[in-house]
């Protein structure tokens, strides 16, 4: 049977890695928020500076977690490699170091305004607060756990995933994956709903820009919420793989919402008013031009233009009937 240090310190310098080109990916989903806010004539409004504090926020956050995984690693493996009974005993040591204790803090903080987020747009898509009250309390939930796990995790001769913390820790994260699983689940069994309209009115092509593949696993955090139940599951397991999953839940705990504010700046977003008028057969308009959605271009006052080499449907959905209005 494998060691289960040798495996636990594989798989924190594997995560480590992921961290690295997780975290690229995040700074390329941020500098493009950030330039479609600021070419947009509305970067003053109040709605597109809550997305560059909200994506800011988000950076500052991940960035913090990525270096403490990365300083504790260098230290753990190079600046204390003779350290007396080797990177266990390292690790059971200084695993509650208050720069630890910072980056849990940071994914904790991550997790509140990634899960924020995930419940606005789950109130969004359906349009009914009563919708989202489970989820509001289990958010309440989250909250109390997460700052109870901060703080036991933190305390001298702590170890995130040994003993006491690693039991409050597996709470929390079970209400956390608990409640992604049910938001997401709303949100995806919404956008299959809606799908059936759109299609209906619009044809396939012009409605697989809002209940395609990508606005399902983008709208409902779906990578997200994967990760985390592996992450619960081989916490739960006691197995010392979970500090890979761990790794890589984290890191889309911030892709993820920032990918969501990314959609909404494009315009390829579901907003309140369009899933309720679809979902009522009343009169919403679409007016994005499939070619355009799948290029990526969008003009600087957030709308997009029509390319006249496209025959997609475009209109109207009004009353059920598709008014079709081709460039």
């Amino acid at each position: 049977m494998a060691d289960p240090n040798a495996v636990f310190q594989n798989c924190y310098y594997v995560g480590n890695n992921f961290n690295a080109i997780l975290y690229g990916i995040e700074l390329v989903l941020y500098f493009l928020s950030v330039r479609i806010i600021w070419t947009s004539k509305e970067r003053r409004s109040s709605d597109h500076r809550f997305f560059l504090y909200f994506s800011t926020a988000l950076l500052l956050m991940i960035t913090v977690y990525v270096a403490v995984q990365a300083v504790f690693g260098e230290e753990m493996w190079i600046v204390n490699a003779e350290y007396p009974g080797g990177s266990a005993a390292y690790l059971a040591e200084y695993a509650a170091v208050w720069y630890q204790t910072l980056g849990s803090a940071a994914s904790i903080v991550l997790n509140l305004m990634s899960d924020g987020l995930l419940i606005y747009r789950c109130y969004v898509v359906w349009g009914d607060i009563r919708v989202v009250l489970l989820p509001a309390l289990l958010y309440l939930a989250t909250a109390a756990l997460g700052i109870l796990t901060c703080y036991v995790s933190g305390k001298p001769n702590a170890d995130f995933f040994v003993g006491k913390a690693q039991q409050i820790a597996l709470s929390y994260s079970s209400v956390v994956i608990g409640l992604n699983v049910i938001v997401s689940t709303l949100i995806c069994a919404r956008i299959f709903f809606l799908a059936s309209k759109m299609r209906g009115a619009l044809g396939y092509e012009a409605a697989k820009a809002y209940t395609g593949a990508a606005a399902l696993i983008v709208e409902s955090a779906l990578p997200y919420t994967l990760f985390g139940i592996a992450y619960v599951v081989s916490l739960g397991l006691n197995s010392p793989t979970s500090i890979l999953f761990l790794s890589i839940y984290v890191m889309f705990t911030c892709i993820s919402p920032q990918m969501i504010v990314l959609r909404v700046l494009m315009g390829r977003a579901w907003s309140r008013d369009s899933a309720t008028k679809t979902a009522t057969h009343t009169g919403v308009q679409f007016t994005t031009d499939i070619s355009m959605v799948e290029s990526g271009y969008t003009s600087g006052d957030g709308s997009t233009t029509l390319d006249a080499r496209t025959s997609s449907h475009v209109g109207s959905f009004v009353g059920g009937r598709s008014k079709d209005k081709l460039s």
